[in-house]
């Protein structure tokens, strides 16, 4: 199966439009509808961002399942160890904050590790 085969499938799981996948992705309607018509795959700078939206790891993109095996793989911004994890659900809460928060939060992990 090819690779843009299973993200649409990941889409229609996600009961996401091509217009919604194609805004948090910030790639194009055109690109996204080139990859069913013309039978192609995105290009491998995609694949991060693409799995970020999807919420599935590049291991489930580029093989159709999850490794069990490799439950860590890279994010566009950290290393995630399963989505499921307390580390991964603290790691999304501190994405959420506007600047002033992260600031004082990371100042108190500063602190909690001097201790």
């Amino acid at each position: 199966m090819l690779i843009s085969q299973r993200i649409y499938e990941y889409i229609e799981k996600r009961k996401m439009t091509q217009l919604e996948f194609s805004k948090k992705t910030g790639i194009s309607q055109s690109t996204i509808s080139d990859w069913r018509r013309k039978g192609t795959n995105p290009s491998a700078d995609k694949i991060m961002i693409i799995c970020e939206v999807l919420d599935i790891s590049p291991y489930e993109l580029l093989q159709g399942t999850e490794n069990k095996k490799h439950k860590e793989y890279r994010s566009t911004d950290y290393v995630v160890v399963g989505r499921d994890t307390e580390e991964f659900l603290l790691l999304e809460s501190y994405k959420g904050l506007d600047t002033d928060a992260k600031k004082r939060l990371e100042s108190y992990v500063k602190e909690l590790k001097n201790k």
